[in-house]
């Protein structure tokens, strides 16, 4: 047999595989279909595209029928109760515990930076997906769609590589939401994060997010309008580098005079200041409203019995500045040098002097500036996102 022959034999045989998966894949296809079709638990037609807007009645059970079996009807929460958007993502008061449990675990992964529990689901959906700092990707349904239906598939994509995932559905109010337990939405939006604090989304992240993405939205009977991958890392390398040119971190030490302090007498003299404890062993200065000012650190491990320095430092990017984070900094530095006769050193250990410190401070004011100009304040809940 010739080596043109062995080809054609070749090429036969992957035509065929290929026509035998192509034929899967459309069985597959339209069994899905026809399960959705034909399952249990269909909408209420009232939720339907045209009966938007339309008012929920409770059904009235026509008890005059010979023959029928009473049954007690049970409805979700009412198509515009409000998401209960608290800390602790509770459900919206009905449903059993998977679905409850399955609306709380839909809230952020930790509680969104810079968004109050109180704020309203319009405010909340867009820091959930934002334009400016997320890859958005619309999700057309085929009909109106409860969360608690669309929740579980949701819940199976949140992250790819370190890049959180977000969803949020246009209500039947006219708003876009967070999904929650007891809404109804008529479309959805997908938003990746494309960059954090050390990466811009890449490749390979947008290939897994697009693969899952597509099975999650056949499972809940929806298109994705996926957007092109060269437009979409371009935008990401591009905020990418905004974040790595304003990843600033401010720091001023102490230095003491004489012997190291004992960390016991240390510890009181920080909390007497304001400082509280982390886990990690820094110490945190509040800002008044759930957030961080600055911190301090030790400079040494846990256990140790004591030290001859201390580290306030500042986040730039992640302290607003009607919070002046740097005056605050060094007006606690400069409360802790007459509490432990210290000194205010730079990293190589020289003096840092008051007409030093003034420098800085205009320095970070025209940072404050540039973040501003680029529409991520510092402080905001854009900034605190990217750099958290």
């Amino acid at each position: 047999m010739t080596d043109f022959q062995m080809s054609l034999i070749a090429a036969g045989g992957v035509f065929v595989v290929g026509v035998i998966t192509y034929n899967k894949w459309q069985e597959y296809k339209a069994r899905k279909t026809v399960e959705r079709a034909f399952a249990s638990d269909h909408d209420d037609v009232l939720m339907r595209s045209g009966a938007v807007g339309v008012d929920r009645q409770e059904p009235v059970l026509d008890v005059g029928m010979p023959g029928a079996e009473a049954m007690e009807p049970s409805f979700g929460a009412p198509t515009g109760a409000a998401p209960d958007l608290g800390a602790s993502g509770g459900s919206v008061g009905v449903g059993t515990g998977a679905v409850a449990a399955a609306g709380a675990a839909l809230e952020p992964l930790a509680p969104l930076p810079g968004v109050k529990p109180e704020s309203p689901p319009a405010e909340v959906a867009e820091s959930l997906v934002d334009p400016l700092i997320d890859c958005m990707i619309p999700l057309a349904l085929e009909g109106a769609a409860r969360g608690d239906k669309i929740l579980p598939s949701l819940l199976k994509l949140r992250r790819v590589g370190n890049k959180p995932i977000h969803f949020i559905g246009l209500a039947v109010s006219g708003d876009w939401e967070p999904i929650v337990h007891g809404g109804v939405y008529t479309q959805l939006q997908a938003g990746v994060q494309l960059a954090t604090r050390t990466t811009a989304l890449n490749e390979l992240e947008y290939s897994e997010l697009v693969t899952r993405l597509r099975a999650v939205a056949d499972e809940i009977g929806a298109e994705p309008d996926v957007p092109d991958m060269i437009e979409v890392m371009s935008e990401a390398r591009t905020l990418h580098k905004f974040v790595a040119g304003h990843d600033a971190q401010l720091g001023v030490n102490l230095k003491s005079n004489g012997p190291a302090w004992p960390m016991g007498t240390l510890m009181g003299a920080l909390e007497k200041v304001g400082f509280d404890v982390r886990p990690d062993g820094r110490f945190a200065m509040p800002d008044g409203q759930g957030g961080v000012l600055f911190t301090l650190s030790t400079n040494v491990n846990m256990g140790a019995e004591n030290t001859d320095r201390l580290t306030l430092l500042l986040d730039v990017p992640c302290v607003a500045p009607a919070r002046d984070g740097f005056g605050a900094m060094v007006k606690c530095a400069k409360e802790l040098v007459g509490r432990l006769d210290a000194t205010i050193v730079d990293d190589f250990e020289q003096p840092l002097l008051d007409a030093s410190l003034e420098e800085i401070a205009g320095q970070v004011k025209e940072f404050y500036q540039e973040m501003e100009t680029s529409d991520i304040p510092a402080g905001s809940t854009r900034a605190l996102r990217l750099f958290s």
